[in-house]
């Protein structure tokens, strides 16, 4: 090979080179994928801390009372005495239907913060009655509860009625006990809701568990009329 040929070589060579150095130049740097953005925890939301607690009564009681009752205490006495059998079984039914269950089922199934006028609150169903002799001596919570608005509502007494001039009622007795903050000495309100009854007790052959589900609307309707009246504005007498 002579000198000019090698030249040659040597020129091609060097523009291979010059070539290949401009191709690695333009080809793109390889890219790394971007680290992932950091995810923010959302908190919960806490928890309802309004807390309404609710007992069921274990109270029960019937009377019917016919015309001999406006004749003096001797007819008084004669009607009662007339109507005793009936009414033990009335009472009966009566605390078979509404149960501390039912009661329960009754008033959860309510919007008891909106009836009572107080702030929206968690229903804490407590399935055991209270000893009925116990609920006015009490002052304090009778639920172990830190919640800084706290109140309770009480179904003292359950009471069916039968009167030969009104007709069939039943008459239940609530006590609404707003403790706020304080562990002690709440704001009570005390009364009864009444309404008509139609259907219970029912009588031999008819349909008990219409009768049943009469007695359990009425119910609910008692504690509206209730609550009515305690959430009502109080004035000075």
């Amino acid at each position: 090979m002579n000198i000019r040929h090698c030249r040659a070589v040597a020129s091609v060579l060097t523009m291979i080179a010059a070539s290949s150095s401009g191709a690695a130049q333009d080809r793109p740097a390889s890219v790394e994928p971007a680290p992932a953005a950091a995810t923010t925890a959302v908190p919960e939301q806490p928890t309802n801390p309004c807390e309404i607690h609710v007992w069921p009564a274990e109270r029960f009681s019937a009377l019917t009372t016919g015309w001999l009752s406006g004749f003096g205490i001797a007819g008084a006495v004669a009607d009662s005495a007339g109507h005793a059998k009936g009414d033990q079984g009335r009472k009966a039914a009566l605390a078979s239907a509404l149960d501390s269950e039912g009661q329960a089922n009754a008033l959860g199934s309510l919007d008891l913060s909106k009836s009572l006028n107080i702030k929206p609150s968690r229903i804490v169903i407590h399935n055991q009655p209270l000893d009925r002799k116990t609920v006015n001596k009490i002052s304090t919570r009778r639920a172990d509860s830190a919640s800084p608005c706290y109140s309770e509502l009480i179904v003292a007494d359950v009471f069916y009625q039968k009167a030969a001039l009104y007709g069939r009622s039943l008459k239940t007795l609530f006590i609404f006990r707003n403790f706020g903050t304080a562990k002690d000495k709440p704001a009570i309100y005390k009364g009864w809701g009444g309404n008509g009854l139609k259907l219970f007790p029912p009588k031999e052959g008819e349909d008990v568990q219409a009768a049943n589900n009469e007695l359990v609307s009425v119910f609910k309707a008692d504690f509206e009329e209730f609550a009515r009246n305690a959430s009502r504005p109080k004035t000075a007498s």
